[in-house]
């Protein structure tokens, strides 16, 4: 039998393995001219800040002051990356003193692969939402994989633009593990069955910002959207099919009788030369077939046992047309049932304004697709304006709202102030519905600038500075951000596709097991919500913890206890590393002391420094 390996031995491997994992090449900051023009940034980005004062003036505001630029940088790593910025990253940041600094640093992390692959878990997370489905016809990873590839070109003229992005995935056909864009409309079947309901509603709510699931079943109670209306959308789908060769659009268009035989269809029992039609055609009616009339002379349905000889299903519909009657398979059709007689009628499909913006040419579902993305529907452009917003700022523009909960163009006057989402949206469909532009837009605001502390004592007076963003929100982070921040808090480098192997599995792992112990928000993610006890014991005692605040050989710890020159030095390391910002005073003066003693007196202290900054409420 084989010896095992020694024990030294395998120690000495371990350690050959982060050694080459630390050994990574160090990261240069933004590239590119000093010099370079955001003139037409900064169109926009006046527009929107003129929107803001107004609001500020109007309410008697004054807004919260400028933010440190530090803050602001991790602000942006947290919204963009799901981290925080590295220390390396802090160094390089610091060291940048040319002009435009903010704008040139965030158009290089909106460059960077972590951004397509953080926005596209988060944007997937209304398209698809968060569980995994049937495995075998609905693969969420690949179309996170096919979002992150649409949303990664950085040359301009290279970028999909988002209406194009949408329009692939509402009428996207073929295998869901070919093209990933196809399982947002895989994620509608359940066991076999097609819910067209369910993606209907998903598509207004992801795409148009407004929720109408109510109206599936009744029209809704404080909006103009009528059951009626959803059926229409609804029917856009009723022809997807599910076939060996993927998703597919059947016409269901099967053979046309001629007009002569409308009388064939005036009774409820099935003639016998009306049998010998159909066989003709190669279509079998069974023996208890049976016709049902929708409305006289123009629609039937033909039904006939499937399963059972005792319950008749629509297998055909009939319905009348210049010169013909055409008949199709049911199964390509929208039948919903009467909520007055309870029996099944066809609904053809139909949009609930502005028909004109239909598409004329291809399947109902390439319709729907250019009618949900037109250029002329606000609702589209005003979504991803306050979606975008939300996933920067953690809370949707109108904060008092659901991010998918947006109230009607023709309303909005009345009940809310959505101008700004007006200005963000045409800016958006003036440059091509650019996302990275969008997101530089928001994140060069004064909303997305100013410190998240405003003096002020009366309790009303805050909340409504809060309401008007006349003061950064506060808000608690996602489960995906607590984790990358304490990941990337354990290394001094930044952790991201250029790392080393080792570095990205441990990561993995690492991510994968704390998320499981965390908890996932779901699709609700940017409702406001508190960290539960649990939550936070996880982070005060887990394991998880205890090994990332380790004073360990390559960990930031250790290295930062290792090489800071002074204790000052040290401190200073850790919160940087931490809180992207330096101790103030009081802070010095707590933990200095605990620094300066002995170096045998000292060890084990910064592990404590860290595992207090991890669990300070701004972390």
């Amino acid at each position: 039998m084989k010896r095992l390996l020694p024990p030294a031995v395998v120690v000495l491997g371990v350690a050959l393995l982060t050694a080459i994992a630390s050994s990574t090449s160090v990261r240069q900051g933004p590239q590119g001219s000093s010099t370079a023009d955001f003139t037409n940034l900064h169109t926009a980005v006046r527009d929107v800040d003129a929107e803001l004062q107004r609001r500020w003036q109007e309410l008697g505001l004054t807004p919260a002051p400028p933010a440190d630029d530090l803050q602001v940088l991790r602000r942006l790593s947290l919204a963009l990356h799901g981290t925080i910025p590295s220390l390396e990253e802090i160094r390089q940041f610091e060291a940048d003193d040319q002009p435009n600094r903010l704008l040139r640093w965030t158009a290089s992390m909106l460059n960077d692969s972590r951004f397509a692959d953080y926005f596209s878990e988060r944007l997937a997370r209304s398209y698809v939402g968060v569980e995994e489905g049937q495995f075998v016809i609905f693969r969420r990873d690949r179309f996170t994989h096919w979002l992150s590839e649409q949303l990664r070109p950085t040359n301009p003229e290279e970028r999909r633009p988002y209406d194009a992005i949408v329009r692939d995935m509402i009428a996207g056909r073929g295998v869901w593990t070919g093209k990933g864009e196809v399982n947002f409309i895989t994620a509608g079947f359940a066991n076999g069955d097609f819910d067209e309901n369910k993606l209907t509603a998903r598509t207004v709510r992801a795409f148009l910002g407004q929720r109408i699931d109510c109206a599936q079943c009744h029209n809704h109670p404080f909006d103009t959207w009528t059951q009626d209306q959803f059926e229409g959308l609804a029917a856009h789908y009723g022809q997807v099919q599910l076939t060996l060769g993927g998703i597919r659009d059947p016409t269901g268009h099967l053979f046309d009788l001629p007009l002569e035989s409308v009388s064939e269809f005036s009774s409820a029992s099935v003639s016998a030369e009306l049998r010998k039609t159909f066989r003709d055609h190669q279509q079998r009616l069974r023996k208890h077939a049976a016709i049902e009339v929708v409305t006289d002379d123009a629609l039937w349905l033909v039904k006939d046992a499937r399963e059972s000889e005792d319950e008749l299903e629509p297998r055909f519909v009939v319905r009348r047309v210049p010169d013909v009657l055409a008949v199709s398979n049911s199964d390509g059709e929208y039948l919903v049932e009467d909520r007055n007689t309870l029996a099944q009628h066809l609904v053809d499909p139909a949009v609930p304004f502005h028909p004109e913006w239909l598409g004329t040419e291809g399947n109902r579902r390439e319709r729907l697709a250019v009618w949900v993305t037109h250029p002329d529907n606000r609702r589209f452009e005003r979504a991803i304006a306050n979606r975008v917003w939300a996933l920067l700022f953690g809370r949707p523009y109108l904060s008092h709202r659901p991010v998918d909960d947006l109230p009607s163009p023709d309303l909005s006057g009345e009940t809310d102030d959505t101008h700004m989402l007006d200005i963000l949206g045409h800016d958006f469909r003036e440059h091509d519905c650019d996302l990275r532009r969008l997101v530089q837009v928001i994140a060069a605001s004064q909303a997305f600038l100013m410190d998240s502390l405003i003096d002020w004592e009366e309790p009303e007076k805050v909340e409504a500075a809060q309401a008007a963003w006349a003061v950064f929100p506060i808000n608690q982070r996602r489960p995906e951000q607590v984790i990358g921040a304490i990941l990337q808090a354990n290394s001094i480098k930044t952790i991201d596709q250029n790392s080393h192997l080792f570095v990205r599995f441990r990561r993995f792992i690492n991510e994968r097991d704390f998320l499981d112990e965390y908890g996932d928000l779901g699709e609700d993610e940017l409702s406001d919500r508190t960290e539960t006890i649990s939550q936070a014991l996880l982070q005060m005692n887990g394991k998880f913890a205890k090994d990332m605040t380790a004073e360990e050989a390559f960990s930031a710890p250790g290295r930062i206890a290792s090489y800071s020159s002074t204790p000052e030095k040290l401190l200073e390391n850790c919160f940087l590393t931490c809180l992207t910002r330096r101790p103030t005073d009081e802070e010095k003066a707590h933990f200095l002391p605990q620094l300066e003693g002995e170096q045998g007196s000292k060890k084990g202290v910064v592990q404590d420094i860290y595992w207090a900054l991890f669990n300070s409420p701004e972390f």
